[in-house]
């Protein structure tokens, strides 16, 4: 599908039929979501008979064959009842892409419509569980911004009209044009070109690695040591629990991030992943708010790192888990790995050096105290232009203070903190929402201020810790200036159109895109697929113009 030309035909149309039509899921849908009653249904009426007939006795108990027929008319009944509340429920649930919407009716009692706006879908989700896998069906799922669940879930089409559906959406929700010769042709599923994968073994070595196995070994040291001291081998039972929720924490990060694979499509980044129950994740370009690079200490060892985002819609992590794997863009990867990922989300990352201002992003340390001007750039004063927490303030984090720091190019800010567990935080300028001066009575005292950045819900929480008084003063007006000019050149909710605005007029280039100077280390980004890295970028239109909410808290001694 090539942007501007792909038709962007709705699934009525791939289907078969008429734009605009109201569809229905599949109708083995409601089975596949309700087949834990049916076999409570089964258990409670046939664990007994099962049972003799396991031990050779009757299949019914001599007690209870006068009301046999009653038990198997009423155990039918509340089988009926069941499947006619499915039946019913599928019969009533209808879906419909028209008029820039998707929409979904559900309930034959209580009635409820949901709808998303295409133009502001943030990702689509093709998740298939285990039983559906069997059927050859999925689930889409529509996230929008400022939802707190799904707004629409679609269960369960057909893999391939699933795949339609969505190829067919992201293009109406990209800006794409349908073609005016084939008005009824369906938008084909965009072609995608893999960047990289997760092996198993690291994956697993991950997890052996992790803060959990560390927590787990420190308290079997500490119980061995209890144990010999004080004779008293009740200490090995609060390891039980503690094993048996490590080994389930391990599972399902094994279930849920077993052959990770991340893509590249025009229709934007395509993450895979799953052992029993897969997902297909679908990010549109620039609908991440906010990403984080981080490092645990073990993992220093094999220069691991993992990489979660914000997305509108998305929030924060599920009580099932679902929603840390859902904010995961890369579970476990080396360096390279992680610029490769970068280069995805910021195609453009506003500055000549793009490898060198990650590097020390992620693993710079400022120079320590008294160190001469010309140290190398990995450990000298400027620390590749990241700002770090004055000498002064260094009693109030001994270990951390020449890591907390922060640096700006023409297109992020990057927020760096942690000696032992390293974390990098990239925000998008037009991404940032309102920041905030926070300043408690030691930070008063030794003229240091946080920063905070508020974005969408999700595990990304960007905080720029004890940066001096002047500096933090000086970055929450030049954030908000930067963030005020790159919301001038999104003049449309449609990316697509945001790329042919910026490609409209090459005078506007602000900083030239140097994506290839980290083309040694990473992956090629050869999609095919329209980025701001390729097109320069116009910053005169007239457009959303407001200032970002400074919350300036400027308490100081």
């Amino acid at each position: 599908m090539k942007p501007g030309a792909a038709p962007a035909a709705s699934a009525g149309a791939a289907a078969g039929a008429p734009d605009g039509a109201w569809l229905r899921v599949h109708p083995a849908s409601p089975f596949v979501r309700g087949w834990v009653a049916l076999a409570a249904i089964a258990f409670f009426f046939f664990r007994d008979s099962f049972e003799r007939m396991l031990q050779g006795g009757p299949l019914v108990d001599e007690r209870l064959a006068d009301r046999a027929p009653w038990l198997l008319l009423g155990g039918g009944g509340l089988l009926l009842l069941t499947v006619l509340g499915y039946v019913l429920s599928w019969y009533f649930t209808r879906y419909q892409v028209a008029d820039g919407y998707v929409r979904l009716n559900t309930g034959f009692l209580f009635k409820q419509q949901r709808q998303a706006r295409l133009d502001r879908v943030q990702a689509i989700d093709i998740v298939q569980p285990l039983l559906a896998r069997i059927f050859g069906l999925a689930e889409l799922k529509f996230e929008v911004a400022d939802a707190g669940e799904s707004a629409v879930r679609l269960a369960y089409l057909r893999m391939d009209e699933a795949r339609l559906l969505r190829a067919a959406i992201l293009a109406r929700a990209a800006g794409a044009a349908p073609d005016p010769a084939r008005p009824g042709e369906a938008a084909a599923e965009a072609p995608e070109h893999a960047v990289l994968t997760v092996p198993p073994r690291r994956l697993v070595g991950s997890l052996l690695l992790s803060e959990q196995s560390m927590f787990v070994v420190v308290g079997g040291v500490a119980s061995v040591v209890l144990s010999a001291f004080t004779e008293n081998r009740s200490f090995y039972l609060f390891l039980i629990p503690a094993v048996l929720g490590m080994v389930a924490a391990y599972w399902n990060s094994i279930n849920r991030g077993y052959n990770f694979t991340a893509a590249i499509s025009p229709d934007g980044i395509r993450l895979r992943y799953g052992l029993l129950d897969t997902q297909a994740q679908t990010l549109p370009p620039g609908r991440i708010q906010a990403l984080r690079v981080s490092q645990p200490p073990l993992w220093r060892i094999f220069g691991w790192y993992r990489i979660q985002v914000n997305v509108a819609g998305y929030g924060g992590a599920g009580s099932d888990g679902g929603g840390s794997s859902r904010t995961t863009l890369l579970p476990v990867g080396t360096f390279p790995d992680v610029l490769t990922m970068l280069s995805l989300v910021l195609p453009d990352p506003g500055t000549t050096d793009p490898v060198g201002i990650f590097s020390a992003g992620i693993n710079g340390l400022a120079a320590p105290a008294g160190s001469p001007a010309h140290a190398p750039a990995d450990t000298g004063p400027d620390d590749g232009g990241f700002v770090t927490t004055p000498q002064r303030a260094r009693l109030l984090a001994p270990l951390g203070w020449r890591r907390n720091g922060f640096t700006a190019t023409g297109t992020a800010l990057l927020i760096r903190s942690g000696r032992w567990w390293r974390h990098l935080v990239v925000v998008p300028h037009q991404r940032t929402q309102s920041m905030a001066l926070e300043q408690g009575p030691l930070a008063r005292r030794f003229r240091v201020v946080d920063l905070v950045l508020h974005t969408t819900a999700g595990p990304v929480s960007p905080r720029l810790v004890q940066a001096g008084l002047d500096e933090g003063r000086a970055l929450l007006d030049d954030q908000a200036a930067r963030a005020r000019t790159a919301r001038k050149r999104q003049t449309s909710e449609h990316w697509l159109d945001q790329v042919r605005a910026l490609a409209a007029d090459p005078a506007g280039t602000e900083a030239p895109s140097s994506t290839e100077a980290a083309a040694s280390t990473q992956a090629p980004n050869s999609t095919g697929a329209p980025s701001s890295a390729e097109a320069p970028t116009n910053t005169d239109e007239p457009a959303n113009t407001e200032e970002p909410n400074r919350q300036d808290d400027r308490q100081h001694g």
